[in-house]
């Protein structure tokens, strides 16, 4: 019954939705959901990203001046840096960045420190999509404890799903809007409840997967095969300086495969 309710309530676009972080992840997702009809509550810790948004002003390149000051002068969007917000919410995004630390290992304090938060107000029947970029297992293994903490039982009480994010920050073709998204859950449930939801804001696929460790471990195979490309693109460039060959000409007749390559091109690297 509570599955029945939650979807209702996501397709009337009567669902209040939370997104945790409003960096180059969040804040696109903030203004295409708001921009969908649904009415957002961005939360973050940096007093200065609040205000930024509240006043209507745009930080990040990806999303339109005129985007983002429409859904907050509408209405749609407000912005805050306290999580008793949360208790407003009927689905929470968590995109917080995960970065490396001195000695390559993934930072993921933040996502346990949003997620404590989130537990601290988190009401049954509640959505909670994990998007920031972690290591296979951490949905089901470190998030959904913290989040029972509340009392709350995961699969019973609320829903718990892992969706990558797949933001490209200065791609001209691909936006939040219309690259696919892919979806596991920690329940069938959850996977079809979260899908539902991307499906009412995106204009793209939405692929679901059998697990939240499948979705985990597709972002970790999409990262390796990019970085793998970058590596050998830069690694070719510097030979083919070295045999005086033109790289981008070597590149362009490569392309003219129709299966099996895909080209990557010379830059600084990651």
């Amino acid at each position: 019954m509570l599955q029945h309710e939650m979807i209702s309530l996501i397709r009337q676009k009567s669902a209040v939705i939370g997104v945790i972080g409003l960096g180059y992840v969040g804040l696109p997702l903030s203004v295409e959901i708001a921009n969908s009809g649904y009415r957002v509550i961005g939360i973050d810790v940096q007093k200065q990203k609040v205000d930024h948004i509240n006043s209507g002003h745009n930080y990040i390149s990806d999303v339109s001046d005129k985007e983002l000051e429409k859904v907050v002068s509408d209405g749609y969007m407000t912005a805050s840096n306290d999580f008793a917000e949360v208790a407003k919410c009927d689905c929470i995004c968590i995109c917080v960045p995960t970065p490396l630390d001195a000695h390559q290992q993934p930072d993921i304090s933040f996502v346990v420190q949003s997620t404590e938060n989130i537990s601290t107000f988190l009401k049954r029947n509640t959505l909670v999509i994990l998007e920031s970029t972690i290591y296979p297992g951490t949905t089901e293994e470190l998030i959904k404890p913290i989040l029972e903490k509340s009392g709350l039982i995961c699969g019973e009480d609320f829903y718990l799903a892992f969706s990558p994010e797949r933001v490209d920050p200065g791609n001209p073709i691909y936006s939040t809007k219309n690259t696919p998204k892919v979806v596991g859950g920690c329940t069938p449930q959850a996977t079809e409840v979260a899908a539902i939801f991307y499906e009412m804001v995106l204009d793209a696929p939405i692929y679901r997967v059998s697990s939240c460790s499948v979705a985990e471990m597709e972002k970790i195979l999409e990262n390796t095969c990019r970085n793998i490309n970058i590596g050998l693109i830069n690694e070719m460039t510097i030979l083919c300086n070295r045999m005086s060959i033109n790289i981008w000409e070597v590149i362009e007749a490569a392309k003219t495969k129709p299966y099996g390559f895909q080209a990557f091109y010379p830059g600084p690297g990651l």
